[in-house]
């Protein structure tokens, strides 16, 4: 967990177990009168709904059929539904009447952006290392799907999506960073305490906005 002043940034893997105990220990151990989550109103509803999603063709590309499929499929061998942990943020802020934030954008302008900036070549890239990944058995994994990836599992993993697919790195990381951090930043001047559940590959980026930001206003 990543401390900053009255902010607590819990960092996740969406499928894995170890997830979930720390998002329930974090919220336990903090009390905050805010859980903040990487959420957007649209997946929030998606989340905690139990009517299953209709979609529009036109919002749908091979991309996320693809990208929806193999985290499916990766939870199935961990025995973790993906967003598992985001669902025990929200049961534990709801038991404890702790108000939750949104603090994602919303995905409708997420996926427009991708596909504004998305180039023909990332997108056949794209597609074959996941074919290509598919196809890795299990025995050759080097990730425990179980637990949250080290720091420096995580900086190799966004150096080499940078480096393959800088578009894809642009809209869902380096764009996303600065929608949650500039809400973060907000709730941290009008709550007290503010626990903050946000994927593991965002941590170092919001950190880094955050503290310059905290460091700009002295």
């Amino acid at each position: 967990m990543q401390r900053i002043r009255n902010l607590s940034l819990v960092g996740t893997s969406h499928i894995a177990k170890q997830s979930i105990i720390e998002v329930k220990e974090a919220i336990e151990k903090e009390a905050p009168s805010i859980v903040a989550l990487e959420l957007d109103y649209v997946r929030y509803q998606k989340l905690t709904s139990d009517k299953k999603e209709k979609f529009s063709i036109k919002d749908i590309s091979i991309i996320n059929l693809i990208g929806a499929y193999v985290e499916k499929k990766i939870g199935e061998k961990v025995g973790v539904t993906p967003g598992a942990e985001m669902k025990e943020a929200i049961n534990l802020a709801q038991k404890n009447k702790i108000n939750i934030a949104l603090i994602d954008q919303d995905i409708r302008i997420t996926l427009k952006r991708l596909k504004k900036e998305l180039t023909a070549k990332e997108k056949l890239r794209f597609i074959w290392d996941i074919i290509k990944s598919m196809m890795i058995q299990d025995s050759e994994l080097k990730i425990d799907l179980t637990k949250v990836p080290k720091k420096k599992v995580i900086t190799k993993i966004l150096v080499m999506v940078k480096d393959r697919y800088p578009s894809i790195y642009k809209v869902l990381v380096e764009e996303r960073n600065k929608v949650m951090s500039r809400k973060l930043l907000s709730l941290m001047q009008t709550n007290k305490n503010v626990v903050a559940v946000v994927g593991a590959g965002h941590i170092e980026g919001i950190t880094k906005i955050i503290r310059w930001n905290l460091q700009k206003k002295k």
